[in-house]
């Protein structure tokens, strides 16, 4: 049986409620990136989760996993440049206070970007709602 044919035509696939296959995975993703927050190992375990699920969901949930897959890319990304800055404002000897500036700037604003764009896909997720534009920087 064609796996391609059959997924489009599966009903369970477009419908929109809790029941929707994928969505407890996403719910569990969302879950363990918060936890992030408190032990780091969360949000790669649940990047590799979110990974894995893709394309074995509804659409609908589908856009959530990419919008999980694409926040976990770019919190590495960021927070990779940030520690490549301060290390950088280290080497150039400026004040500490102002490589403890820029840190302490730098982790308020990803947390807060982080936890804005759980709290949006949470928030459609319950809803049923997707994730309009799941791979833009902001909150979809």
């Amino acid at each position: 049986m064609n796996t391609s044919t059959s997924h489009h035509s599966d009903p369970r696939l477009s419908r929109r409620d809790k029941d929707a296959p994928g969505r407890g995975a996403a719910v569990i993703i969302y879950g363990l990136y918060l936890g992030a927050i408190m032990s780091v190992v969360t949000l790669p375990l649940g990047a590799l989760v979110a990974h894995y699920k893709l394309g074995r969901g509804a659409a609908w949930v589908d856009s959530h996993l990419r919008f999980q897959i694409m926040t976990f890319w770019l919190m590495l990304l960021a927070s990779a440049a940030a520690v490549v800055v301060w290390q950088l404002l280290g080497w150039l000897a400026v004040p500490p206070i102002t490589a403890w500036s820029f840190g302490y700037l730098y982790i308020t604003a990803a947390i807060a970007w982080y936890i804005g764009r759980c709290g949006v896909g949470i928030h459609r997720l319950t809803a049923n709602e997707p994730i309009a534009r799941p791979n833009r920087l902001l909150f979809g």
